[in-house]
């Protein structure tokens, strides 16, 4: 492991900041986008392998936590250019995870939403074969994310096909 006098970013704590900021922004947004979403959840009908409401919460903050550590890990062996292009693939997931909020408990778009997570599973995987390339134990962390967005895209699916007057 490098130390922060060796790191190819010279400034490490900066980078966390940052990646903190980046990742915790897209758990806000989400939040806000789903400020209803335990009731409403409640009222959907639901396949009986969907976890109650209280889960997601936990487990989103576990992930966020795991991710914003993993793209860290990432910055810190590569430095901050050579890590550009994995965290344009962390970025982008970002950026899907919070609009799939917005876009099933917002708007109760299903439809798009369904296709929505699929997008946000690919980026998922991109991001994660992009850490895992350049810090294993960056790779290792992104799994149970990816794990996660794979069991909500068929969560998602099976929602709005069984609520389609509702999503």
């Amino acid at each position: 492991m490098t130390t922060a006098a060796t790191s190819p970013h010279p400034h490490p704590w900066r980078a966390l900041a940052l990646l903190f900021a980046a990742t915790w922004l897209t758990a806000a947004l989400g939040a806000f986008a789903s400020v209803d979403a335990k009731s409403f959840y409640r009222g959907l009908a639901q396949p009986a392998w969907a976890p109650p409401a209280a889960v997601f919460g936990p487990v989103w903050t576990v992930l966020f936590a795991m991710m914003c550590l993993a793209a860290w890990l990432v910055v810190r062996r590569l430095g901050v250019a050579a890590a550009r292009p994995a965290l344009g693939w962390y970025g982008a997931q970002l950026v899907a995870n919070a609009l799939w909020s917005w876009l099933f408990f917002r708007w109760h778009a299903g439809a798009a939403a369904s296709v929505e997570v699929l997008v946000l599973l690919a980026l998922v995987a991109l991001t994660l074969r992009s850490f895992w390339r350049a810090h294993a134990l960056a790779g290792w962390l992104m799994l149970p994310y990816l794990g996660w967005v794979g069991f909500a895209s068929a969560l998602t699916v099976a929602i709005w096909r069984l609520n389609p007057a509702v999503l």
